[in-house]
């Protein structure tokens, strides 16, 4: 397998001495080179000796020698600089497109580390490599940890960078939109950006001092204020209250003035929803938070410390939804302030992201750091992945350690991208032992 035979090359994984070409020339390795993601030879500036002289170049790996012609690299340029090409089976000579013949050099993948990638690939116990977990160092485990918090945060970057783009560099709406996600806690998480992109923040801010008028643009432009939006059951009653009318009217009025569209109602989501993670509670709530000038980047970015933050993020609905879920259906009355483990979550998925990438953009390294302080400050999430590593013999102290894991369980267990991982190496080396 082409993939273990890159693996054993990038990390050394060869017998201790022995190495010679095909035409039985002493091989030393000094260094394997940068791995290439993209086009081109598979390591870049490798340093080899081949027979006491020192070659500086490409390296290509193959299965087969054969494979060289089959990808068609005697044509492509670009191959013209390797130095050595490793594969397991030598089944001819190779030359480049400059017509030179190109060293090679056979690499057997060690059985061990065969017979252990099998393992991974085949285990339905999860995670896989659950046995060698114990024994990992713990020096091991954290930079592995920290590596994988950091990735974590680059890849929300990349998602806000693209919302920040799409609003014409405006990053005060990536952060609305990338807050409004999060407001769908999952299930809405879609619903509530397309929502957000429906709602045109510079209209909104004309009548930023009316709370009302800020509801009802985003029930309208959620599509709540249809009639049909609104179970039937329950329409009469809407009607009759009077609150639905009114901030229909008023929507219909905004909606004409600023040319504004609704999205489709049908895109949200109630089926096993908690009542208070209904659309209309969190628009409600994000009316507020926008009505007491929270939701805002600027604010954000003035945060020091964890308790600023919080108080930053805490909201609650407006008066008729201390007393409905939806419209015409009464209920008792509960100003739904945010509880702290929403509030937490908030915190973890859109204040230290939008900071990181943020401090990013800006080059304010102090941002960055903030993010990564708010992290190891908050406690870890408490999910079903979180404890299936604990479960394993991880320790999950902070918030920091949990988004690594996560990091770790969907973008390498769930991928079966064993190679990449940190834990996979140390399985993948392992005696037979354990």
């Amino acid at each position: 397998m082409e993939q273990l035979l890159h693996y054993c090359w990038k990390h050394k994984m060869w017998p201790l001495g022995g190495l010679e070409t095909t035409d039985g020339r002493v091989v030393e390795v000094i260094d394997p080179g940068l791995h290439n993601k993209n086009a081109g030879p598979d390591f870049f500036n490798a340093k080899v000796k081949i027979n006491g002289t020192l070659w500086v170049g490409n390296i290509e790996i193959h299965d087969k020698s054969s494979d060289w012609y089959v990808h068609g690299h005697e044509k492509d340029t670009h191959y013209n600089n390797v130095v050595l090409h490793v594969v397991e089976v030598a089944d001819r000579d190779i030359q480049t497109q400059e017509g030179n013949f190109v060293p090679q050099m056979v690499l057997q993948v060690p059985d061990t580390v065969h017979e252990n990638y099998a393992e991974l690939l085949r285990t339905d116990a999860y995670p896989p490599c659950y046995r060698i977990i114990p024994n990992l160092t713990r020096l091991m485990v954290h930079s592995w940890m920290a590596a994988l918090q950091t990735e974590r945060l680059e890849q929300k970057t990349v998602a806000i960078s693209e919302r920040a783009r799409q609003t014409g560099g405006s990053w005060e709406d990536a952060f609305f939109i990338t807050l409004a996600r999060n407001y769908g806690f999952g299930i809405n998480g879609d619903a509530f950006e397309e929502w957000a992109r429906h709602i045109p923040l510079q209209a909104v801010g004309k009548h930023r001092d009316d709370l009302f008028q800020i509801e009802a643009i985003f029930m309208g432009q959620a599509g709540l204020l249809e009639l049909e939006a609104v179970p039937e059951r329950y329409q009469k009653d809407a009607l009759n209250e009077g609150y639905f009318a009114k901030l229909r009217n008023e929507y219909q009025y905004l909606a004409h003035k600023f040319s504004l569209e609704p999205m489709d109602f049908k895109l949200w989501r109630f089926l096993r929803l908690r009542p208070q993670n209904f659309p209309h509670i969190r628009i409600s709530q994000l009316a507020n938070l926008y009505y007491q000038r929270k939701a805002s980047l600027s604010a954000l970015a003035d945060c020091k410390d964890m308790l600023a933050l919080a108080n930053l993020l805490q909201t609650q609905v407006t008066p008729y939804w201390s007393t409905h879920y939806t419209f015409g259906s009464e209920s008792i009355r509960n100003m739904k302030h945010l509880s702290p483990g929403t509030i937490n979550l908030l915190i973890i998925n859109t204040a230290v992201p939008m900071l990181f990438a943020y401090g990013r953009h800006t080059m304010r390294e102090e941002l960055c750091d903030r993010a990564f302080d708010f992290l190891e400050q908050l406690k870890a999430e408490n999910n079903h992945i979180i404890r299936m590593w604990q479960e394993v013999g991880l320790d999950v102290k902070s918030a920091g350690d949990s988004q690594a894991l996560i990091q770790l369980k969907r973008e390498y267990c769930d991928k079966r991208d064993c190679l990449r991982c940190r834990i996979g190496y140390e399985y993948l080396k392992k005696g037979k032992s354990l």
